[in-house]
């Protein structure tokens, strides 16, 4: 919703292109006007002080669908320029509500953004940028877990080749992204070529490498020793030695790269002043902590209650209601990346002694699988989160107990007390569950 709004002296609807974007504005004396823009730094500098020698230094809003990009980041470095965010989706149903036969085109598309715009101001977003801390924090352990992924395919890729022609490295080693693994296959990339090698020479490898279990090392070297090479056709040994080789020169690469990140997040997640919040949460560590400043950010007003985060993260579920019918299923749009740091962090407490450990046994003695269980306690704890990020306030789980207490809902476990703990019927739809009654 936008709040204090100043008064505009254009609204633009923009629909964003890779190469060229389109624009329609309406101005305050109620004039429109539709043009066309290149993206290029250049242009969309040229654009602006077209509009500001136009307007002087009364300030625009320009009403895009990204949220980020290149184009989100050439326009928000002008002081005269507010951005507003139109969901995707919404602008999808709004585009069928007036055309119907599903016509569409960029042009037209730039009109529907400003149209929806003038008419429902209050479900567009503001995009208010956060402090660079958080921002930063924020851009780090996404991009950095997009390097995971990218290490965890490169990961199955050699696996696949090691199966075709050298499958006895799956069984000597743990790892196959360490540098152990790759400087191994970088020296001998064949099982012809390791059996020419004197037991003397591998010893110091392991030694080099880390590897002090003797045993063990004598182990590999005995299986050397009587491995059998699975495969003499040269065609297939060729293409695979190269693969191989040029896989492991990429997780070498993305090893470092990761390595960097976790260097860049660490520097950044120490000054930031969230920092002891989520340091006293349970089960977050050097991980998950800075993942959660990064999902929250430092706008306190961004969020108005423990639901909204709820919402915002997809760990609430949406429920939909007709007559006697009744869906809860999962929430599709929600930023999945912080969906699954939360989901993470959750399943992270459960291993731990406490309520959350004990709230999930219940939820498993009921019937729920163990996604549903870990979201249920993840839905609990964004209700402390929320408290603990809105009031500046570390986590005490004596504290909070403490609270429950007082108001008469302390979670009683049968480790607590010599009685069985009450139970609850719910009602299980689309892996979520919702109460129906309470018994004891």
């Amino acid at each position: 919703m936008i709040v204090n709004s100043p008064s505009f002296a254009a609204h633009i609807g923009l629909d964003w292109a890779d190469k060229k974007h389109y624009w329609s504005m309406k101005t305050a004396d109620g004039k429109r006007s539709r043009g066309e823009l290149e993206q290029s730094p250049e242009a969309i500098d040229l654009w602006i002080a077209e509009l500001m020698a136009r307007f002087g230094d009364r300030p625009i809003v320009i009403i895009s669908e990204q949220s980020r990009g290149a184009l989100i980041t050439n326009l928000g470095k002008y002081a005269q320029v507010y951005i507003r965010i139109v969901d995707p989706a919404r602008l999808n149903y709004y585009r069928k509500s007036v055309s119907p036969s599903g016509a569409k085109s960029d042009r037209v598309d730039a009109d529907l953004i400003l149209d929806f715009a003038l008419l429902h101001s209050d479900r567009l977003r503001c995009l208010e940028p956060d402090t660079v801390e958080t921002r930063s924090l924020q851009f780090l352990t996404e991009h950095r877990r997009e390097l995971v992924n990218v290490h965890t395919s490169q990961v199955q890729v050699l696996t696949h080749w090691l199966k075709l022609v050298f499958p006895q490295i799956l069984k000597w080693f743990d790892d196959l992204s360490s540098p152990l693994v790759c400087d191994f296959l970088q020296s001998w990339p064949r099982l012809a070529m390791l059996r020419k090698v004197k037991p003397a020479t591998l010893l110091k490898f392991f030694r080099e490498h880390n590897c002090r279990s003797e045993e063990r090392n004598q182990e590999r070297i005995q299986q050397i020793g009587q491995a059998v090479a699975a495969t003499s056709d040269e065609a297939l040994l060729r293409s695979a030695e190269l693969m191989i080789a040029t896989t492991i020169r990429v997780l070498t690469s993305l090893r470092q790269g990761i390595e960097a990140f976790d260097a860049e997040i660490k520097a950044v997640y120490a000054l930031h002043p969230d920092r002891a919040i989520m340091a006293s949460l349970p089960g977050a560590g050097p991980a998950l902590e800075p993942r959660l400043i990064a999902a929250l950010g430092t706008d306190r007003t961004r969020f108005k209650s423990a639901q909204d985060l709820a919402s915002f993260t997809g760990i609430a579920p949406v429920t939909e209601g007709s007559g006697d019918t009744l869906w809860v299923h999962w929430r599709w749009s929600c930023p999945q990346f912080t969906r699954q740091t939360i989901h993470e962090w959750a399943a992270c407490t459960v291993r731990l002694p406490g309520w959350a450990r004990d709230h999930y046994q219940r939820q498993r003695d009921k019937g729920n699988g163990h996604h549903a269980a870990v979201r249920s306690v993840a839905f609990k704890w964004l209700r402390i989160l929320y408290r603990c990020w809105r009031d500046h306030t570390p986590y005490s789980e004596a504290h909070y107990l403490a609270a429950l207490r007082s108001q008469g809902a302390a979670p009683s476990t049968p480790s607590q007390s010599g009685q069985k703990a009450p139970t609850v019927q719910f009602k299980s739809c689309g892996d979520f569950s919702r109460p129906a009654a309470f018994s004891s």
